[in-house]
């Protein structure tokens, strides 16, 4: 099969007309410059000839109906096809309220960008020949209408899964939903602060994925650059989730696939908005801003398990734990903290893009993948 292509990831842009927003003094993201940070990617976008670009999820603030249908008209004038899934903040609530849409109202709103069939929460399309892109929905909800913590794909959408992934043929299969399906972090299917972020029952779509052979799943939700990756066998499955362009570092990815004598490559290079109009260095006031709102994150991450530490003593901590959260974010994270007690440095360490055997495994942000 001859196929090369190039293509552009940006995620969890959250866009946010300045009527709609609302403030939430915990939050670590700058819903506030949605829209100028979009621009911009935008404008880097626009001389690269790229074949499509993939949104991951979260494309509002909060899914008012207002900026869905500013961002619908937004890509409708990019010179490129979008395909884009829904996040937990674009249908917060399965049935339409004043203040946001429905779950069945996304597709209506984006026939445009995958979803040809408006019926349906879940698409599959050809955006080139021999290359089959799988749009999920993994936002799932209790029987009272309140949104799942976690992510979850519903038996009918499994099984259509499973047909859909039989029809692709020969094609080349990228899987793109909101919820990571690899663990990013260290124990982070184990942890209460990183369920929320995983599907829950990825066990159900791991062997459809391996039957199929489909060899790259692209994420978000989680505001962090890491590149996972799954054995099974002879097959390898690389999930790809990009960071929220509303939070440090603002980033957005520039991919490139092509097949040579070793087979499939993917080229992956990550660009990061530096600044926007009255913030000239966006990259240092958007890390001190996510440092200034890290504490009771920390708290939280020290005082929960596995850790499980005494308050006074995470109190006592978290100020010397301001960038870790950042750091991760930015992605290749090396840490160190030598001035720490020798368990938690151990833990902590771990964060880092390590490899099995200890070494520094810079893939996160600029790397090639091979399938």
């Amino acid at each position: 099969m001859t196929l090369q292509f190039r293509f552009a990831i940006l995620s969890d842009p959250h866009v946010a007309l300045p009527a709609t927003i609302w403030d939430n003094p915990g939050r670590f993201h700058l819903v506030e410059l949605s829209i100028p940070v979009l621009e911009a990617v935008f404008e880097r976008l626009d001389p690269l000839n790229l074949d499509f670009l993939l949104i991951p999820g979260d494309l509002t603030q909060h899914g008012e109906p207002e900026n869905h249908t500013w961002l619908v008209q937004r890509l409708a004038k990019l010179p490129y096809p979008t395909y884009v899934i829904p996040g937990n903040h674009d249908v917060v609530s399965q049935f339409a309220t004043e203040c946001s849409i429905g779950l069945s109202d996304f597709p209506h709103y984006y026939e445009k960008f995958g979803y040809s069939d408006p019926s349906q929460l879940y698409y599959s399309c050809q955006p080139l020949p021999g290359l089959r892109l799988i749009g999920l929905n993994s936002n799932g909800f209790d029987a009272s209408g309140q949104q799942f913590r976690s992510g979850w794909l519903d038996p009918t959408q499994l099984d259509w899964l499973k047909q859909a992934l039989a029809e692709a043929g020969d094609d080349l299969i990228f899987v793109m939903l909101h919820h990571n399906v690899l663990e990013h972090l260290p124990g982070q299917s184990r942890s209460h602060m990183g369920q929320r972020y995983m599907l829950q029952n990825t066990n159900a779509l791991l062997p459809l994925l391996q039957a199929a052979g489909a060899p790259l799943l692209f994420t978000g939700h989680l505001h962090v650059q890491d590149v996972a990756q799954h054995q099974q066998g002879h097959w390898r499955l690389h999930e790809v989730t990009t960071g929220s362009l509303v939070g440090y570092p603002h980033p957005y990815r520039i991919l490139e696939l092509h097949r040579d004598a070793l087979g499939w490559a993917l080229q992956i290079e990550s660009g990061r908005v530096t600044q926007v109009e009255g913030l000239p260095d966006l990259q240092q006031s958007s890390r001190e801003w996510m440092g200034d709102h890290s504490f009771g994150f920390m708290l939280k991450f020290l005082t929960e398990p596995p850790l499980s530490l005494p308050l006074a003593e995470a109190e006592q901590l978290a100020p010397d734990l301001r960038y870790f959260w950042a750091d991760i974010a930015n992605g290749d994270a090396r840490f160190e903290f030598p001035h720490l007690p020798q368990p938690l440095q151990q833990f902590l360490t771990r964060f880092g893009a390590l490899s099995p055997t200890g070494e520094l495994l810079p893939i996160d942000n600029n790397a090639t993948l091979r399938f």
